[in-house]
């Protein structure tokens, strides 16, 4: 049995995901019976982060293989939201995927949207954009378009950073990820 986490957001940054704990290469996969949106984990994030709960839909991301000891660690960094399986049936990707693998991944049942005491932070959008630059733009553009509530609040903090795990995104990487952005947010 091999174990597996399904990111969605900021996991999909190698450098991000680094300050936590060690993975496998990231491989890209889709995964179906999930909407990602923006949203408000717990009164302890200052930001919202992503978020995907059970609904009609497919998100693109990217399965890491962990050992027991980083799936701790991830359950950590991950707090607020909890973990649940994916069903084999349910991922298009490259690896083979057997009924006897486990791929987790982390939701939030019922997210409340962000606000202004809770927004979406550019240095957040930042990491997961880079992480999806990793693959390709086109994975990029299909992240973009597959997320929703890019309405709510966002604040460009890249002055002076909120997002604890910003990793992995260099200055190069701004007029790239606003581009991608400029369609989506007010």
């Amino acid at each position: 049995m091999t174990t597996y986490i399904f990111g969605y957001g900021s996991l999909m940054n190698s450098a991000s995901r680094q300050l936590t704990g060690q993975t496998s290469a990231a491989t890209p996969a889709i995964v179906a019976g999930f909407q990602r949106h923006w949203g408000k984990i717990d009164s302890s994030y200052t930001l919202s982060p992503l978020v995907v709960d059970k609904g009609h839909g497919s998100v693109n991301g990217v399965l890491l293989q962990v050992n027991e000891a980083g799936l701790a660690e991830f359950d950590i960094r991950e707090r607020g939201y909890h973990r649940v399986l994916v069903p084999a049936s349910d991922i298009d990707c490259d690896l083979h995927i057997t009924k006897d693998d486990q791929v987790w991944v982390y939701i939030k049942d019922s997210p409340e949207p962000p606000c202004k005491l809770s927004p979406i932070v550019q240095t957040y959008v930042d990491t997961v954009l880079a992480g999806c630059l990793e693959i390709s733009e086109q994975f990029a553009k299909q992240f973009v378009d597959s997320t929703l509530g890019w309405h709510h609040p966002l604040v460009n903090d890249r002055h002076a950073p909120k997002y604890g795990n910003l990793a992995g995104v260099r200055p190069e990487h701004h007029a790239q990820i606003d581009k991608l952005i400029g369609n989506v947010v007010a």
